[in-house]
């Protein structure tokens, strides 16, 4: 029977450390991209992928992001009598109409593997998907987990989302050894999590979209803890293949690396100047600003 893909679980419980002081008492995911926090891009995307349960992994410090998904009574009331009708169906979409947000808590920051895998008792024996924030992508007219969904009603499989990376780069990436079988999607023969250059299998690099089937959670529940203490999912699914395939996705769009600050950056500009209030006079601005030598 084929299954579609319903549940995206969203790994949050991390502390953002390469942006203190902005994350000492907010969340990294609550970094916003001109005027919608990260989270929120890729909660869009899971909607637009025709996802309609939020799986929120979350840690101690993370009370921010279940306010922003939660009803804003006083702030609504508040636009309704200023008449700010716009503003108050922008706060009221945020989660849209028969979407569900559900917050288990991550006791332990242990990795991501294990972020994955507190996630098993909402998820159940289903396909889900896994969503980074930290990884903001535009995908340039379709939304990358929905690439990938299309993709997965056809096979059925494990889908990574995937791109191409400097041969520089590999030690900052899971990387995989992939069969080509068409255009953009490879069959997973191997994955190895931050090879150095001279001993990466491609430059084909994981980033922050997954399509998992259920059987990788008994795989994380007995994965051991790398040197870091850490379980890691791309250990889990190097034992995946083991049971059945794998397939490796390159997307269509542009990736911001917002985990770190050059990549925020670079989304806050390219965002900022294709936002449709703001754009133009973005755009302005910077033709018109002496930028020195």
């Amino acid at each position: 029977m084929t299954q579609r893909i319903r549940k995206a679980v969203f790994p949050v419980a991390g502390l953002g450390t390469r942006f203190l002081p902005a994350t000492k008492a907010s969340p990294k995911e609550m970094l916003p991209v001109v005027d919608k926090p990260l989270i929120q891009y890729a909660v869009e995307e899971a909607v637009a992928a025709g996802v309609d349960t939020m799986v929120f992994v979350t840690g101690r410090t993370k009370r921010a992001i279940e306010d922003h998904f939660d009803k804003a009574y006083e702030l609504e009331v508040e636009l309704q009598a200023k008449e700010k009708l716009g503003m108050l169906d922008m706060v009221r979409s945020t989660v849209p109409d028969g979407v569900n947000c559900i917050y288990i808590r991550q006791g332990e920051a242990l990795g991501l593997g294990h972020a994955v895998g507190c996630a098993r008792p909402i998820v159940g024996d289903e396909p889900f998907a896994v969503i980074l924030a930290d990884d903001l992508i535009d995908g340039n007219g379709e939304e990358v987990l929905a690439q990938m969904t299309r993709e997965f009603a056809r096979r059925q499989c494990s889908i990574l989302g995937v791109e191409r990376v400097p041969e520089t780069e590999t030690d900052k990436y899971g990387i995989v050894s992939a069969e080509p079988l068409e255009d953009r999607v490879s069959r997973v023969h191997g994955i190895v999590e931050k090879p150095s250059p001279g001993d990466a299998p491609s430059n084909l690099a994981v980033v922050g979209r997954y399509i998992l089937t259920p059987r990788i959670f008994d795989l994380l529940a007995r994965t051991p803890a790398d040197h870091r203490g850490e379980i890691q999912l791309t250990d889990a699914i190097a034992e995946l293949l083991k049971y059945e395939a794998v397939y490796a996705h390159e997307f269509r769009g542009t990736r911001y690396d917002c985990g770190s600050k050059l990549g925020y950056l670079k989304a806050t500009l390219e965002y900022g100047l294709k936002h449709p209030e703001l754009g133009d006079e973005f755009l302005a601005y910077l033709r018109g600003k002496d930028w020195g030598a």
